[in-house]
């Protein structure tokens, strides 16, 4: 009976962060409290599991609301701009240069771990000189979501956090390892983009279109001049000391010399005192980042809830031990690894909450009586899933980019989805050969 509440339960909260038409934390809430209420448990056994559910997320939803403060913040300085304005630049004229240098600046963009933020900084600024090359958009498209999905598995950037908030594992532990991976990522993606660069070279030395189903006119003057209000916030002066704070910020992360919430709190105080003087100001600043900031921070807490109740119950070791003896005893053990491989294909079906809080769980509790840790589980599910971040539907950043190119977004499926899966696959192979699971 608990097995059928618990599937009854997860799957109605997967299908209504699908559909989307509501909050995320309204049926990471609601949902499992209803699923507790009919497994019979009254009041204070929930307020029981909500506090230990809370518990295991506080730490990684503080780092969450610093971070992307911090961030955000930084991006309000200029701190990115004139680099990826530098490298627009340099490549004026050469298709091999243009596409190697998209991949480089998709990854620097997205080093704040904000989708929209990457597209509206990198999109407007290189669609002109695709135009004026009579290059395909969907290239760019293609290799600035590579790119950014690289760098998506930092910290703060969403998908790691919430796989800590699963997993009880602090979020820099998990990603120490995912540094290699991310390396390896960069220099495939670079020669990945050489390759489509010469592909595509040739395509137009042939005189084939490049119209390639754009929706709208966009040969306007679309260039990366920032507004008068923009401006205002600009610390140019400031720009190798913000470089500094940002590189300090890094090695603090990776060394781990304090919690990462804690590095995110001093860094963005740091900031806000470098850049922006006088209480009003930096008041200004912090409200300017709270709705994102507070957005995932509730996600995340409302996430804690949810696993508490989840675990509590005792739900998903039912429903572990009832799958494990419906699949082969040769499957069980290796269902992380078998997920991993199909990871990309299902962000068609999955919304990254979908999969980290519907399927993630599932997976750990099916796999952790074969004896494989939990790490390994999101590692995993992870590499092979968060290439294709930004050609899933339920993306919001990927409608803001295809909006700002004005493509179509079954063209971007067609144009890029083989190209991610495979790149997906060749890093989670690196993963395997490393280790890493």
């Amino acid at each position: 009976m608990l097995t059928l509440i618990g599937l009854l339960t997860i799957c109605s909260l997967v299908v209504l962060l699908l559909i989307g038409r509501m909050s995320p934390v309204l049926p990471l809430i609601v949902v499992p409290l209803l699923g507790a209420l009919a497994a019979g448990f009254g009041p204070e056994a929930i307020s029981g599991f909500f506090t230990d559910g809370i518990g295991r997320v506080t730490a990684i939803a503080t780092m969450f609301v610093f971070a992307i403060t911090f961030f955000g913040v930084l991006q309000d300085t200029g701190l990115f701009r004139p680099l990826i304005g530098g490298m627009v630049r340099l490549t004026r004229g050469n298709v091999i240069a243009v596409t190697v240098a998209t991949a480089i600046i998709g990854m620097l963009a997205h080093l704040d771990g904000a989708g929209a933020t990457t597209f509206l900084l990198t999109v407007p600024a290189l669609l002109p000189l695709y135009k004026q090359l009579r290059m395909s958009p969907y290239l760019m498209l293609l290799l600035l979501a590579l790119g950014a999905g690289i760098f998506n598995m930092v910290p703060w950037a969403g998908p790691l956090g919430r796989a800590a908030a699963v997993t009880g594992i602090d979020v820099t532990d998990l990603w120490r390892p995912l540094i290699v991976i991310q390396g390896i990522g960069v220099v495939l993606l670079i020669a990945l983009a050489a390759l489509l660069g010469v592909r595509e070279q040739r395509r137009i030395a042939a005189g084939n279109s490049s119209d390639e189903g754009v929706l709208v006119d966009t040969s306007g003057d679309l260039h990366m001049t920032p507004s008068d209000e923009e401006r205002e916030l600009e610390r140019p002066q400031l720009l190798w000391a913000n470089a500094a704070l940002f590189l300090l910020v890094l090695v603090s992360l990776f060394t781990g010399i304090l919690p990462a919430g804690y590095v995110f709190m001093i860094g963005l105080s740091l900031a806000l005192l470098l850049n922006y003087r006088g209480g009003k100001a930096q008041m200004q600043r912090i409200s300017a980042h709270a709705p994102a900031a507070l957005s995932m921070g509730m996600i995340i807490l409302a996430a804690g809830s949810m696993l508490g109740i989840f675990t509590g119950t005792g739900m998903l070791t039912s429903i572990a031990q009832d799958l494990a003896g419906v699949l082969p005893a040769s499957l069980v053990g290796q269902m992380h690894i078998v997920l991993g491989l199909f990871g990309l294909p299902m962000e068609l079906l999955l919304s990254t909450d979908a999969y980290y809080f519907g399927l993630l769980p599932v997976t750990l509790e099916v796999v952790s009586g074969h004896g494989v840790e939990p790490a390994s589980v999101v590692y995993a599910l992870i590499i092979g899933n968060i290439i294709g971040t930004f050609i899933s539907p339920f993306s919001p950043a990927l409608w803001l980019a295809l909006g700002l190119a004005g493509l179509d977004l079954g063209r971007h499926i067609r144009y890029s989805l083989w190209w991610m899966w495979g790149f997906s696959l060749v890093l989670f192979g690196a993963a395997w050969a490393l280790g890493l699971f």
